[in-house]
């Protein structure tokens, strides 16, 4: 299958599942805790990933909330197609929130998620806008990571720079470095085990090199976009999610979801948690221990 990844990644405490899209693409996800017996009499968690990321980003944070010792939760994190395990697209256009916004409802249909907390970082946290207008009794509640209904220009421009500027790499160890050099600024709040982790999740082993693990064509609606280019405006959307219970992380250093968005998003949803990720950008890793635990007090308010 063209897109198909070989990672050094190691399978545990995971199924794979396969399924088909509305238009026969072939879609994957991981499925955390779904035999576990304790995880039958709590809500299920679905983990939608980045624009050019996948289901590998949310696999530290799907074990530990997975195999909780009090409250264990099934986690499904999903690879949009083009991404990962995913089959890569034929026709490029459908590269496009309301269709990978279809997926994630064909996924839930597949894996029989009837109601779901929701976690969406950037895109998926897009996606989900959509969801709450499309299907609002699927989501019992919302965590948007760094994500909000503006987008600053500036962030897409340096999403699209470093997107652009990756390489093919020789090693493991050279991919690290490489992002390190990227976005070390940004994340000051990481250690190598981090970095280690982020490199597997957006990576993948091709006949001996490391290379990026999506389809190039996802970059080029990004090709497009100036300083001048005025963003889509989804706080319509966004009253969609005022029923739910909501928490919002953003990055400290984030330069995709502003301060001033922040503040009127709470503004707007006057019971949404807000929540500050220190020392990193776009886009904070869950798993770390700050985060994690403001993640399982949310959760558990809910379920």
């Amino acid at each position: 299958m063209k897109g198909e990844p070989v990672t050094r990644a190691i399978k545990t405490n995971f199924a794979e599942r396969y399924f088909s899209a509305g238009d026969g693409l072939l879609l994957y996800a991981r499925d955390y805790g779904h035999d576990n017996p304790q995880t039958k009499g709590t809500l299920p968690i679905v983990c939608l990933a980045g624009l050019s990321r996948n289901s590998r980003d949310f696999h530290l944070l799907a074990e530990q909330l997975s195999t909780h010792p009090e409250k264990p939760h099934r986690v499904v994190a999903l690879d949009y197609r083009g991404r990962g395990f995913s089959a890569w697209d034929p026709d490029k256009s459908h590269y496009q929130l309301p269709v990978e916004a279809e997926d994630v409802l064909t996924a839930c249909a597949a894996l029989d998620v009837e109601q779901a907390i929701f976690i969406g970082t950037s895109r998926g946290g897009l996606i989900l806008h959509l969801l709450a207008a499309m299907r609002p009794t699927l989501l019992r509640g919302v965590i948007l990571n760094d994500i909000g209904p503006l987008i600053e220009t500036s962030g897409l421009l340096l999403i699209r720079q470093y997107l652009e500027a990756q390489t093919v790499l020789n090693s493991w160890d050279a991919a690290v470095e490489s992002l390190k050099r990227v976005h070390g600024a940004s994340f000051p709040a990481l250690d190598q085990a981090d970095w280690d982790d982020m490199a597997e999740a957006i990576f993948k082993e091709k006949d001996g090199m490391i290379v990026a693990d999506f389809d190039p064509a996802l970059i080029e609606p990004l090709r497009s976009i100036s300083e001048d280019t005025p963003m889509a405006d989804l706080w319509t959307l966004y009253e969609g999610l005022k029923p739910l219970p909501l928490m919002t992380i953003r990055g400290e250093n984030s330069a995709i979801l502003s301060p001033a968005t922040f503040a009127e998003m709470a503004k707007r949803h006057p019971r949404m948690r807000s929540v500050a990720a220190a020392g990193q950008g776009h886009a904070p890793l869950l798993h770390r221990p700050d985060l994690l635990a403001e993640i399982l007090g949310f959760i558990n308010g809910i379920s």
